[in-house]
């Protein structure tokens, strides 16, 4: 079945609100070896001018998951997981993600392309820190095969 087009500018529900934690941001940063201090030691990231810990750029998927969760569980999208390949990412940062963050995320659907029998579809999610001020957009597009 095909990614169904008349998901194009669809928004889900904001997300459960996630507080970022320390050993998190510290797990994570291990994971993809940042090796900066200001990922793993308080006061060198207090020295920064950050209030705590600060994340690496690629933190917020941990966030935007919950959102694409949304849209694969989406029976009206039409989409396999199953045929899902991860085609782009990119982030547009307004600040840092540091712990002590509790961050929601909103997912919209930007764009739905079809090339070659796949379908590409792309979408931007807005996490915002609780008083509702943007931390960062994540832009992702998801290739979707076509049947086999």
């Amino acid at each position: 079945m095909p990614v169904n087009p008349a998901i194009q500018g669809r928004t889900y529900p904001p997300t459960a609100p996630y507080l970022v934690g320390r050993e998190k941001v510290r797990e994570f940063a291990r994971a993809v070896f940042a090796t900066a201090p200001v990922h793993f030691d308080v006061e060198a990231a207090r020295a920064a001018g950050h209030a705590d810990v600060v994340a690496p750029p690629t933190f917020p998927v941990v966030v935007q998951e919950h959102t694409l969760e949304q849209l694969l569980g989406d029976e009206d999208a039409g989409i396999d997981f199953s045929h899902v390949v991860h085609g782009d990412q990119r982030f547009e940062y307004s600040r840092p993600v540091v712990a002590g963050d509790e961050l929601t995320a909103q997912l919209t659907v930007t764009s739905i392309k079809s090339l070659g029998g796949n379908s590409m579809v792309t979408a931007a999610t807005e996490i915002r820190d609780a008083d509702g001020g943007h931390v960062v957009t994540t832009i992702s597009t998801l290739v979707v095969r076509g049947e086999d």
